[in-house]
């Protein structure tokens, strides 16, 4: 893909009590702009008002924000999805990354999506909006952990969000890519997240210490883990 992705494992405004973080600092920063357009895109949610309302709180005082309703909740209501293409930053909620990628393909995101991010639009997001972007991944859209090989396929390989955050992530993510049933890929721990331009990957940062991000990899009938440097945000 040509363009700019921000997959975070976990953190940001979600994951702050009073909305302020280094991830969505850096995000901003990478725009350019002195007051970017950043829309929100909390379909993994089901649209979760509360959730938009924060989004709306984190970045009012610094950025022009949007939300875009897939599922018409008010106060936003739907809104034509080609409003993506005029965005500096479209930044993907949590929640199930299943019912993200059902209900984006009916709707035409995935080409708009690309489309946006060749113009220059910087595509972010949180643990759903992490997995999103790749081919394949980790998830508890099913109730129990599960791999998920129907990614939009952004970045190649699979992903692995809450790496030592949640139960089970890791070890379930390291049997998956042993069996060969998610291709190697990437996990993000919690307040970490790595940076992709034209689908390599640039760096891990982080707005903790000891989060640490680990590339995963197939060898024989075993999985295998490296990890990342990452760098800690001020």
């Amino acid at each position: 893909m040509l363009g700019t992705v921000l997959a975070l494992g976990g953190g940001g405004f979600s994951m702050s009590d009073d909305g302020t973080s280094a991830l969505d600092d850096f995000l901003l920063d990478l725009t350019g702009a002195a007051r970017p357009r950043v829309c929100f895109v909390p379909t993994a949610s089901g649209d979760d008002n509360d959730y938009s309302r924060r989004f709306e709180a984190a970045f009012a005082d610094r950025a022009e924000t949007s939300v875009l309703s897939l599922f018409s909740h008010e106060p936003w209501g739907y809104r034509d999805p080609r409003m993506l293409l005029e965005q500096d930053v479209i930044y993907v909620g949590g929640g199930s990354t299943a019912n993200l990628l059902a209900v984006w393909r009916l709707h035409g995101l995935p080409e708009l999506l690309r489309e946006a991010a060749a113009n220059g639009t910087v595509l972010a997001g949180v643990s759903a909006g992490m997995n999103c972007w790749f081919e394949g991944a980790s998830t508890d859209s099913f109730g129990p952990l599960a791999p998920l090989p129907d990614g939009l396929g952004l970045l190649r390989g699979s992903a692995c969000p809450h790496y030592l955050g949640e139960p089970g992530r890791r070890e379930k993510y390291l049997g998956w890519v042993a069996d060969g049933v998610l291709g190697d890929g990437y996990a993000a721990d919690d307040h970490a997240a790595l940076l992709f331009r034209d689908g390599e990957l640039v760096e891990a940062v982080a707005e903790q210490d000891g989060r640490p991000v680990v590339r995963v990899e197939r060898r024989g009938d075993q999985a295998v883990e490296t990890e990342v440097p990452v760098r800690r945000l001020a």
